[in-house]
């Protein structure tokens, strides 16, 4: 089958509090690289923001590469992940599609071929004057579930379930997912998977909702049944309705703020983010020590999926401020020593307390204001974890499984 890449990319941007895109330049394949230049008229404007900076700054002509990067990194946040490009080789190459590497297309042509409400204020087009979005009609639970089942098979979608899976292929992740509007809100709708050992939405839903009872800022989820599967509804908090219509904020991964691209994620940590927080974000001293108390509930509800995707700042062309918690997700696990996705302190990434008191320094916070912390997280996981449980009707084999394994696990505790 003759596979066809696209060589060039408008890109189109919803300015903070506007309703309508507007383009702002162009991307361009050369060779192994995509470069960005922004546009004549949009460099015009009185209103103009950068993409992000200092990745892309507000100047004319083609914008070098950040050392190490092919694209840069706050377009890349836009582009589907593992789950979104399964979708679209599904949609343009059917039952092979679950079968070939995803790297059979290009970046550009993920973005231009996946569905247009992506996370952030950013969409790809062919044209640089009208710009055409890439949506479907809000389809049912039923369906997507339907889709999702298929597409995880490696089985050609219908044209009908085709059509109501693609909507949400530009989400991030590596699991199933799709995006649905109810009234004023939009959601991301989680699916099982196939390959479940556990009740992995209920886990996420658990975690959630414990982490926003620690006080802590996290997405809003609620969790469903359809078709005898759960499904975890996660309030998106990057769309706002507004006189029919919804505004957008921009989103800027922390890999992004590393100035990194996912081959070289293993040189995130929360210590350089800790570092960047205090020089680039609003209200840095309360930003710091949200982020602790999120690092802290991830290794107490055995989250070591804390990767840099996870992780990400609003931008409003001049400043960051950190969006509430997403995917807290706690990880299957057997033994006790784990670690952490992005290294605490130095090289320490064990997900222990311990290491966080090590690095409470970072977060501005006293070995005091940290073991405080510790025992408020700790003492609300106790309490409240067999509501939480029973509110999301789990059973009482995962229940068995979840606790002192991922949630509160000994090793985790160790001070």
């Amino acid at each position: 089958m003759m596979i066809s890449n696209h060589k060039e990319a408008y890109v189109w941007i919803w300015l903070p509090e506007t309703t309508d895109p507007i383009i702002a330049g162009k991307l361009e394949v050369e060779g192994d690289f995509i470069y960005f230049n922004y546009g004549k008229s949009y460099l015009e404007r009185d209103d103009k923001i950068s993409i992000y900076e200092p990745e892309l700054p507000l100047k004319r002509g083609r914008i070098d590469l950040p050392s190490g990067l092919k694209i840069p990194s706050s377009i890349r946040d836009s582009a589907p992940d593992a789950w979104g490009r399964r979708v679209i080789i599904n949609r343009k190459m059917g039952v092979k599609g679950n079968d070939i590497d995803t790297d059979v297309f290009n970046e550009i042509t993920y973005l231009l071929e996946s569905g247009s409400d992506r996370i952030g204020a950013l969409d790809f087009q062919r044209s640089p004057t009208e710009y055409i979005p890439r949506a479907t009609e809000n389809a049912s639970l039923e369906e997507l579930l339907e889709s999702a089942e298929r597409v995880e098979k490696g089985v050609p979608l219908t044209p009908e379930l085709d059509q109501a899976i693609f909507h949400g292929s530009s989400i991030g992740g590596a699991r199933p997912k799709a995006l649905i509007e109810d009234k004023n809100s939009k959601y991301i709708a989680k699916f099982s998977s196939s390959s479940d050992t556990y009740s992995v939405v209920k886990a996420e839903y658990i975690a959630m909702k414990l982490a926003n009872l620690c006080g802590l800022n996290v997405a809003p989820v609620r969790l469903i049944e359809v078709l005898g599967k759960e499904i975890l509804l996660v309030k998106r908090f990057d769309r706002h309705a507004k006189n029919g219509k919804w505004t957008r904020k921009s989103m800027i991964s922390a890999l992004t703020l590393f100035q990194l691209d996912d081959t070289m994620a293993r040189y995130s940590s929360y210590e350089t983010l800790a570092e960047i927080i205090r020089h680039r974000f609003k209200n840095p001293t309360k930003t710091l020590h949200e982020l602790f108390g999120r690092l802290v509930f991830n290794i107490l509800c055995g989250n070591n999926d804390d990767h840099a995707r996870n992780h990400a700042g609003f931008w409003d062309g001049q400043e960051l401020e950190l969006t509430p918690a997403y995917d807290i997700c706690p990880q299957a696990r057997t033994g006790q020593e784990t670690a952490q996705a992005m290294k605490i302190v130095g090289d320490n990434g064990l997900s222990q307390l311990k290491t966080c008191l090590e690095a409470a320094p970072n977060f501005q916070l006293s070995s005091q204001e940290a073991r405080d912390i510790f025992d408020k997280i700790e003492t609300v996981i106790t309490d409240n974890w067999d509501n939480i449980c029973e509110e999301a009707k789990l059973t009482k084999v995962d229940k068995k499984l979840f606790w002192k394994r991922q949630f509160l696990n000994p090793f985790s505790i160790i001070r």
